[in-house]
């Protein structure tokens, strides 16, 4: 078995003001689990309400508060508090306080990896406002789907 290398060697996204250090995503071992930290700044909210169409999320409280919706439930995601959310589920995510958020995310299978968010990334850096088009297309492509 691998190890994972050092936290100043794991990969980040940063997308806008959204931090993301994944510690292991669809090259590590054999690609069914993805894991990352989540940094929400304060105000942000992420991502559109949405739903996997095969993927399980795990959520785990580290720092601050994200406050999350599953279905019609909210939840308050402080440290040490976790959340489930499977398949299929409309689901979404934003930072309510005035710190940052930090959570653990778990996908599996890992078909929602680092690349995915490389990819929204790199079209939400695009001049002029985001095309939801494109945004709807990319989410699709990866089996997320917007509500």
């Amino acid at each position: 078995m691998e190890p994972l290398p050092p936290p100043s060697q794991h990969p980040v996204v940063h997308i806008g003001a959204l931090e993301l250090r994944f510690l292991a995503d669809e090259t590590t071992g054999s690609g069914d689990l993805v894991m990352f930290e989540f940094t929400v700044p304060p105000g942000a909210r992420v991502p559109a309400p949405h739903f996997h169409e095969r993927v399980d999320e795990a959520v785990y409280g580290l720092s601050g508060c994200l406050a999350s919706r599953r279905g019609e439930e909210r939840f308050a995601i402080r440290p040490g508090d976790s959340l489930l959310i499977p398949r299929g589920v409309v689901h979404h995510h934003e930072n309510l306080l005035p710190e940052p958020a930090k959570v653990l995310v778990v996908l599996t299978p890992g078909s929602i990896g680092r690349r995915y968010f490389e990819e929204t990334a790199a079209l939400l850096a695009r001049p002029g406002p985001p095309d939801p088009a494109a945004m709807q297309a990319l989410m699709r492509r990866h089996g997320l789907v917007p509500a």
